[in-house]
């Protein structure tokens, strides 16, 4: 066996996993990139809204994928393409979950999938105060002009994942995984006709019922001003039974900056996937999310909250702590923000 995989990266239309308008695949065997597609996309009907915050990123707008196949009626060629593979995705949480719940709301049966998370291996073997795609991916020596190109981020998430196992010696995922000490994790096979939905899609399908306007929106979409110092809340205990193999599992995490949801909620969902949420910087964090629209090249502009200076500085000291954006956040934890109400 070689280092064989596909890496796949989704775009969606919304703040819905289950809205894809573009995917990119990248097939690599023994280490070299052997081929390569991509295909815009509608995404499932009733869930193709496209929001302003998403068109802003990836520049994808409803006029050019009017008349375009469904997800759905594009996924046997998405699959065909994929065929037995490991998949590889930068946070492959959220790009699972969009397989998933694109084809849950689209009514279709799903094949399982190994797949491995280049997020979580750049945490364990590169040293970057951000593990985002563009750090990760300059770390690898992967060029990537077009961040949010679903074409161009899948082949940078391959370039990592074939510099990480180049670092480590290992001519395979397998011998990869079992150096590091970790267990690929696996997508079981579903039914939605059979097995329960996701929670991310039952909430869509929820929304979808109480109508117009209780849909779910994207990270960042109609963020109400909210003034004076944000409540921070409890900080709960971690799940002890969520997935190993999630990024934030195991994670200190501390919010600072305005976000689009309050700290408590964020609090909460980050508990729930085993991290433990702390109130202030200190020796035991490892995450640090930024609200205020923060994004990765921030830190190189120098646009941080005081508690973001001080994460540089314990990095700089040689603390492993990361950065992370409220939308990579929002994508690790399954969330989205419920659209501002009109005034």
């Amino acid at each position: 066996m070689g280092l064989d995989f596909t890496a796949i990266d989704f775009e969606t239309a919304n703040g819905f996993r289950g809205s894809p308008c573009a995917v990119g695949l990248t097939k690599v065997r023994r280490g070299v990139v052997v081929e390569e597609a991509s295909w815009l996309m509608r995404p499932p009907e009733n869930h193709d809204r496209f929001d302003h915050h998403n068109v802003r990123i990836h520049g994808i707008r409803p006029d050019q994928v009017a008349g375009l196949p469904r997800f759905g009626e594009l996924f046997p060629e998405i699959g065909a393409f994929i065929g037995g593979d490991v998949l590889a995705a930068h946070n492959a949480a959220f790009d699972l979950g969009v397989i998933r719940s694109g084809l849950e709301v689209s009514g279709l049966p799903g094949p399982a999938y190994d797949y491995v998370c280049t997020v979580m291996l750049s945490r364990r073997c590169y040293s970057l105060v951000s593990n985002s795609l563009p750090y990760a991916a300059e770390e690898a020596g992967v060029p990537l002009v077009n961040h949010h190109d679903a074409a161009e981020d899948a082949r940078a998430c391959a370039g990592i994942l074939i510099d990480i196992a180049a670092r480590n010696g290992a001519g395979s995922i397998a011998e990869l995984y079992l150096s590091l000490g970790l267990t690929v994790s696996r997508q079981p096979a579903f039914d939605p006709l059979r097995d329960p939905l996701s929670k991310a899609s039952r909430s869509a399908l929820d929304a979808l019922a109480a109508g117009p306007g209780a849909g779910p929106s994207s990270p960042g979409a109609g963020r109400p001003f909210q003034s004076g110092w944000p409540d921070e809340g409890a900080n709960p205990v971690p799940n002890a039974l969520a997935e190993p193999g999630h990024p934030l599992f195991g994670q200190t995490v501390v919010f600072t900056g305005e976000l689009g949801i309050s700290r408590p909620e964020a609090k909460v969902r980050s508990a729930e996937l085993g991290a433990q949420p702390e109130s202030r910087v200190t020796a035991r964090t490892t995450v640090l999310v930024v609200g205020d629209g923060f994004v990765a090249a921030d830190l190189r502009s120098g646009r941080l909250t005081g508690k973001a200076r001080r994460v540089l500085e314990l990095h700089e000291r040689g603390q492993r702590i990361e950065v992370l954006s409220e939308g990579e956040f929002l994508q690790m934890v399954g969330g989205h923000l419920a659209p501002a109400a009109v005034a």
